[in-house]
């Protein structure tokens, strides 16, 4: 069976052959935070706290169990109506949809000095009133990993599902 994780000093290799920092943040962010693709993708520059040195990462993946306030039957996240009772039901799913777990990990002086460099080079694109860090969608990164894995000679299968994924010790 072949791997679907990448070790430290592959991971580094990785980076060093990133030709953009854009590149080669991404690829340690992912490695150093285990966070998902669109996790990282959606991070802005106000989600890093630079004093404290974190990083707060919203989970974009949420389970949601939507019920209706009055009867108990289950709602479909588009529903403005209960099939059960008929009762609006728009404004508790707005409310279930807002509420999202969030987490904060601590970032290495190493990673926050290329985050700075990164943003003051102006790598930060305006995007929907947010200073996102990444202006690209998630399949442009699968295709880098891709290319890079390759290069490398790792096992194309694994390398298409392979995932950045640091231990912390």
């Amino acid at each position: 069976m072949a791997k679907a994780y990448l070790e430290a000093n592959e991971v580094e290799r990785m980076e060093q052959k990133a030709a953009y920092l854009r590149d080669k943040l991404l690829i340690r962010l992912l490695f150093r935070l285990g966070c998902r693709i669109s996790e990282a993708l959606g991070l802005s520059v106000d989600d890093i706290d630079f004093n404290r040195g974190l990083v707060t990462i919203e989970h974009l993946k949420v389970r949601l169990r939507l019920l209706c306030p009055e009867c108990g039957t289950r709602l479909s996240k588009k529903a403005r109506f209960c099939l059960g009772c008929g009762a609006e039901v728009a404004e508790a799913i707005a409310r279930e949809k807002e509420h999202r777990r969030v987490r904060s990990l601590p970032l290495d002086d190493d990673t926050l000095k290329m985050l700075r460099d990164y943003i003051k080079r102006g790598g930060a694109i305006s995007k929907n009133g947010r200073k996102l860090l990444f202006g690209i969608n998630r399949h442009g990164p699968g295709q880098y990993r891709r290319h890079a894995a390759q290069h490398e000679n790792w096992n194309a299968a694994g390398a298409a599902n392979a995932r950045l994924i640091y231990a912390h010790h």
